[in-house]
């Protein structure tokens, strides 16, 4: 296919947000394919007869799949590019969310869900390529909070159509009509979208924008030449301390909420639409909050720093969340917890392209996400025996009010200025 000639249109166009916007809808159908199990895992222990571990260990084959799949869909969107490449995988992981209908164990499903990470783990390195690549640094916070809040729509269309669907067409229905979502997307996607260069839509002031920031290096960075840099290691660590604990909430949270409140399928619904409303706002803030302040005049590393630690102070209340007995105290903790994993998420996905050179983006967001992958692989299959065994959510609480006032602390010592790494 030929592509359309860039800057055809006259004036100041704002095509950028039209691509950020399927990128919203993109991470929307995203989480709304994983979620469908965390809202059935309670209905599947009964009609399939598996146990707490083996749905440790189903959530855990997706963790696992996700994070070496990330590795391999970083460097493939840096090679390749976005429009081919970030199709392929919204198609993998449809099919994989379909596949899901068939399966009749746990170990089928853990097949499945296999299927599902691999495919899903495409999405925030092909987001956060398509932001670096379309938005100046001043406005990639905000543009990531927004496509990142998708997360937490997801989350909401998930629990208003599930329940309905399992109820009325059996709970196979679920997964076939959520899976199906992910062909419409890539229809309209591969009809709208082309390189800033390549776009007709966007005007010569709206390219000029786009590339205000000082040119970087084009060439692609092998692997090996970003490990050795201290601001691998710290986006790395970041997401490995961080990213279980909204692992944790998006597949263990409506299952606590049966299990320690009495609620059937269709009651943790109201509790759970709750939760990710407040996380769609939680997102949106914390991109709004760092590029506020840069716009004021604050340097990348205070702006970016400062809406971090507000994110990660608003975790730590979530601590008293196991010794609650009110289901609604549980659910605005847990709710502003969430709220601040997403703001924190928003800032910690840009710090990478304010760090790194746009062609070595998606392989360090890959890296990074792997590295959160793996530690949330850990994560699930030990809350599988913490709850089996003890009966008990506390020590997952506890690891997850303080995880992020302590890993900033470890970004600012690896990366005191957030300055871009030096890859010469």
């Amino acid at each position: 296919m030929t592509s359309p000639t860039a800057a055809a249109t006259p004036g100041f166009s704002r095509v950028r947000w039209t691509v950020c916007a399927l990128l919203f809808f993109a991470t929307t159908i995203n989480y709304v394919d994983r979620q469908v199990l965390s809202i059935l895992a309670k209905t599947l222990e009964t009609s399939i007869g598996w146990t707490t571990v083996d749905y440790g260990y189903i959530t855990a084959a997706f963790q696992a799949s996700y994070g070496i799949g990330l590795l391999v869909a970083g460097r493939l969107m840096d090679r390749i590019g976005t429009r081919i490449g970030y199709a392929v995988a919204v198609g993998l992981w449809s099919v994989a969310a379909m596949a899901h209908a068939a399966a009749a164990s746990a170990l089928t499903f853990g097949i499945a869900r296999a299927a599902l990470g691999l495919g899903e783990s495409a999405n925030f390195p092909a987001c956060i390529k398509t932001v670096a690549e379309w938005f100046p640094k001043k406005e990639r916070a905000l543009a990531t909070g927004i496509f990142n809040s998708g997360a937490n729509v997801g989350a909401v269309i998930a629990p208003l159509s599930v329940p309905w669907l399992a109820e009325h067409y059996g709970w196979q229905s679920a997964f076939i009509a959520t899976g199906a979502l992910g062909f419409i997307w890539i229809v309209v996607w591969m009809w709208l979208y082309y390189a800033p260069g390549q776009h007709r839509k966007v005007s010569a002031a709206e390219l000029a924008y786009i590339q205000s920031d000082p040119p970087d290096r084009l060439q692609s960075i092998p692997w090996m030449r970003l490990f050795p840099h201290k601001e691998t290691w710290a986006f790395a660590i970041a997401k490995a301390t961080t990213d279980p604990v909204w692992w944790f909430f998006l597949f263990w949270f409506p299952k606590y909420m049966q299990e320690t409140f009495g609620l059937t399928l269709n009651q943790i619904v109201v509790p759970t639409l709750i939760v990710y409303n407040i996380c769609s706002v939680g997102s949106i803030f914390g991109g709004w909050l760092s590029g506020g302040l840069i716009k004021r005049g604050w340097s990348v590393n205070s702006a970016r720093k400062t809406a971090m630690l507000v994110c990660a102070l608003c975790v730590v209340p979530v601590l008293y969340a196991p010794y609650s007995k009110s289901l609604w105290v549980v659910v605005g903790l847990v709710g502003l917890a969430t709220a601040a994993h997403q703001g924190w998420s928003a800032n910690l996905f840009t710090i990478a392209s304010d760090m790194f050179p746009r062609a070595a983006v998606g392989s360090v967001v890959g890296i990074g996400g792997t590295a959160g992958a793996a530690a949330s692989v850990l994560i699930q299959i030990a809350t599988g025996y913490i709850v089996q065994l003890a009966h008990s959510y506390l020590p997952l609480f506890i690891f997850a009010g303080f995880s992020y006032v302590i890993t900033l602390a470890i970004v600012h010592a690896l990366t005191p200025r957030l300055e871009p790494a030096r890859l010469e």
